[in-house]
């Protein structure tokens, strides 16, 4: 029977590879992409690298279908994510029919970890439940953004007894959540951590991590919010997007 791997792959250094990963690489027949547009054709571009350092041999290949639009517009966000799942499930299901041998075996790369802040698994439960085209899956940890980011500024996520809140940048809207001294924030198009204004609160900032456009800030959110907003301007201006994940933190004592 088929089999297609969910693949974590890190953040982007080629290095975040686990080696777990790397042994699940060299067993794909196809590698099945989602283009996203020339903006971030090196997003792509890392994931060939990817392959090229760590599967040996030529057998594989690549198989590459355009990304459905989105609508970022739409007052239902839910509604508009699952429409747009549906419709990456619909560019998945038939790349497997068609490119896909009865034994053979097809991979997702998927940036940082498959289960924190990625759509793949849904879409290929969703496949799994249509039942079109049978096959086994598995999924591969990564490297998350996350973890590039506390390694990256060499502090640990969490404090002794205290929680930790996840969360996206929309849902930042009024500042530090109350009663929550540690929030992860990621997919933040908004700069909403300029919505913190307590003194009191650190932010550790990081975008691109583990690739050679990456950028790092790390202080009191309320001086350095400015400086990090018009750093993340200026990225986005220069390559048409910006991957940012950020950890706020309330200092103690």
């Amino acid at each position: 029977m088929r089999k297609v791997l969910l693949i974590g792959v890190g953040a982007g250094d080629p290095d975040y590879v686990t080696v777990q990963a790397i042994k699940a690489l060299n067993t794909v027949d196809a590698f099945f992409l989602i283009d996203k547009g020339s903006s971030k054709d090196d997003l792509l571009a890392l994931r060939r690298e990817i392959c090229e350092r760590h599967i040996e041999g030529d057998g594989y290949r690549f198989v590459q279908a355009m990304d459905p639009e989105r609508d970022r517009t739409a007052e239902a966000y839910g509604d508009a994510v699952k429409d747009w799942h549906h419709r990456r499930a619909e560019i998945f299901e038939r790349m497997i029919a068609e490119e896909l041998g009865e034994d053979g075996v097809g991979a997702i790369l998927v940036w940082g970890d498959p289960s924190l802040y990625d759509g793949t698994i849904r879409i290929v439960e969703e496949l799994i439940e249509r039942g079109n085209v049978a096959f086994e899956w598995d999924v591969i940890p990564g490297v998350s953004s996350l973890h590039a980011l506390t390694a990256r500024h060499r502090i640990p996520l969490n404090r002794i007894g205290e929680p930790i809140h996840i969360t996206p940048g929309r849902l930042l809207t009024d500042g530090m959540p109350p009663g929550l001294d540690n929030v992860v924030v990621m997919l933040d198009g908004e700069c909403a951590f300029r919505k913190v204004t307590d003194p009191d609160v650190d932010i550790y900032w990081g975008a691109y991590l583990g690739t050679r456009d990456e950028m790092l800030f790390s202080g009191p959110v309320a001086e350095i919010g400015a400086q990090i907003e018009e750093a993340r301007a200026q990225a986005r201006e220069r390559k048409g997007w910006v991957m940012d994940t950020y950890l706020l933190r309330r200092r103690k004592g």
